[in-house]
């Protein structure tokens, strides 16, 4: 496939696109607001030069925010600029960065889209978060004198199988690159297979987000119980745990779900079941018959953390790769991880060789462990200790990435 290929192909999914914008509207009405930007029509620009930086959604923008603070520190004279594709991510930007950014939506990938948000913003240089590879974007920056770099970058076995299926794009987009700030080596290499150049090793930039200084304290609403918390749970999972939990009531399950859209999903599941649980929204205290509290809300996974014994990491039971162990971490909490941890390949196989976590096949093994660790205060501890050490020692991505940008831009800045 070549770039004109893959353009037909975008129009003739354009009513697909709408279709689906309306459906998620459904569910999330943000998704019907602002709308005119997802083709490139705003209304506002900031003052001066402008860096801009693309996160998809929430882990992408949390992610971003040490290295935002440097882009800040270092271009005091530049505006920042960030896009995003989902409304919890839009979100969590306005309160990660409102006043410090602007923040809008990223267009889809439509050559006159694009076309609008580049003339509309010119920024003097773009960032794209992790593997965001927008052909249509990558070659009109190019086209345009636009530094475009794609930092954080990772790329599974399984994403390089998917991108060979059209390997003359993905190299094509990748050498329009002015740099890749890869994660690990294995990142790199991958990444190289596809033709990348211009290419350094930086780390996660996920190590480098610390947590807040004031964190809210859930645990004035919880039991004395033994908590464990079930963290960022994809589709079919919250079954799987409750299951094996089911005679396991000594501890307190904490469970929140991956996604916004699928709260009342589990909370009807918990109906089903019969199973007691009690709703962070409700802010009241459970009592000893709470089986579990369900975490209905949004930016308050360090909250959350804060408040369990040990916390398994979700999208790692079934093979979705499951999602970030840092913050967990980062606050001391002993980690529990599936099978299928690739998209957090490197962080994960780190993790478990300093000690900070364990891995478990199956959900009855997940209980099993979780059972003998909260049974076991000193290995809890124990763990704990090797996670602050593991997130301590595997900071400074953000400063390296700011260097690699500053390395391959132009000596006017442009």
């Amino acid at each position: 496939m070549n770039r004109f290929l893959y353009t037909l192909l975008l129009y003739a999914m354009l009513p697909l696109a709408l279709g689906r914008l309306l459906l998620r509207g459904r569910k999330q009405r943000a998704y019907l607001s602002h709308v005119q930007e997802r083709f490139g029509i705003y209304n506002s620009k900031p003052p001066g030069k402008i860096i801009w930086l693309h996160a998809v959604s929430v882990g992408e923008t949390r992610a971003a925010a040490p290295l935002v603070d440097k882009l800040i520190e270092a271009n005091p004279d530049c505006s920042i600029l960030i896009t995003h594709m989902t409304p919890t991510g839009r979100e969590t930007g306005e309160k990660l960065f409102g006043g410090r950014a602007l923040i809008r939506y990223l267009p889809y990938d439509y050559p006159f889209a694009m076309r609008r948000f580049l003339n509309h913003f010119r920024p003097s240089v773009g960032l794209l978060m992790e593997t965001e590879l927008w052909f249509n974007l990558i070659h009109l920056c190019k086209v345009n004198g636009i530094p475009l770099f794609l930092v954080n970058a990772r790329l599974s076995e399984k994403s390089l199988q998917r991108y060979l299926k059209f390997e003359n794009l993905a190299r094509r987009s990748l050498t329009e690159l002015a740099g890749i700030a890869a994660q690990t080596k294995e990142d790199a290499e991958r990444l190289a297979t596809l033709g990348a150049k211009n290419m350094a090793i930086c780390g996660n930039l996920k190590f480098d987000v610390h947590p807040p200084r004031e964190i809210p304290d859930f645990r004035n609403l919880l039991d004395e119980r033994p908590v464990f918390f079930a963290a960022s749970t994809r589709e079919g999972e919250e079954e799987l745990i409750l299951d094996a939990f089911e005679k396991n009531e000594e501890i307190l399950i904490i469970l929140v779900p991956r996604h916004p859209q699928r709260f009342i999903e589990v909370e009807s599941l918990l109906k089903a079941r019969r199973i007691s649980y009690v709703k962070r929204s409700e802010n009241r205290k459970i009592d000893s018959r709470t089986r579990v509290f369900l975490g209905d809300s949004m930016g308050e996974m360090f909250a959350y953390y804060a408040s369990c014994d040990c916390a398994y990491i979700g999208g790692s039971l079934l093979p979705l790769g499951g999602q970030n162990l840092i913050e967990a971490a980062s606050l001391g909490k002993p980690v529990l991880l599936g099978p299928h941890t690739f998209n957090f390949e490197e962080a994960s196989k780190l993790a478990l060789e300093a000690g900070a976590a364990i891995r478990v096949e199956n959900a009855d093994q997940l209980a099993s462990e979780t059972a003998a660790l909260l049974g076991n205060p000193e290995r809890l501890s124990a763990m704990g200790k090797a996670g602050l050490e593991f997130a301590e020692q595997n900071r400074g991505a953000a400063q390296k990435i700011l260097e690699l940008i500053e390395s391959c831009r132009a000596p006017s800045g442009s």
